[in-house]
């Protein structure tokens, strides 16, 4: 769109005008809705862990917490605590996508301490993270994946360029 001025009578200016991004509008919500799909998904995968049909019981080896020791889905080794955590990280996910501030610090600590449980479960002792939460086979690559998505959505999510601000 070109958009020419009129200067005094005497002689016109124009310049190229670029239609206004809807980027200062979206990226806001974007934050907003990886917090709000994240913590459904955490309230979900607590809920399932909890549900005997979506989770065949299975004995976990090394793990102190035994009672209801189970595979969400069939493939993730989860028990009582375990789904308790995804519970909790799920209502903090659902409150966080009030605000853009809220959302970040979400993205940013989910990313964090699901790259820590990832790397504890490739530890062969901290695995079970001292015999309280099983942390081992899929679940190694589904915490590395979850860290990885928020650990954009918290760190490398451009938010200057979208224009979200956040004050310190």
């Amino acid at each position: 769109m070109r958009e020419t001025w009129l200067i005094a009578g005497l002689c016109s200016v124009s310049h190229e005008v670029q239609p206004k991004s809807l980027y200062p509008r979206i990226a806001p919500v974007t934050l907003q809705r990886f917090a709000i799909l994240f913590g459904i998904v955490f309230l979900l995968a607590g809920v399932a862990g909890f549900i005997p049909g979506l989770s065949p019981v299975h004995m976990h080896r090394d793990v102190a917490i035994g009672t209801s020791s189970r595979l969400a889905l069939g493939l993730f080794p989860v028990n009582v605590l375990h789904n308790i955590v995804h519970l909790v990280f799920g209502v903090s996910g659902v409150l966080a996508a009030t605000s853009v501030a809220a959302a970040l610090v979400y993205a940013r600590s989910v990313a964090i301490i699901y790259a820590v449980l990832t790397v504890c479960g490739l530890i062969p002792n901290l695995d079970t993270l001292f015999g309280l939460v099983p942390l081992y086979g899929n679940d190694i690559w589904l915490h590395a994946g979850l860290a990885i998505v928020a650990g954009y959505f918290g760190f490398v999510f451009d938010r200057s360029r979208h224009g979200v601000r956040i004050d310190r």
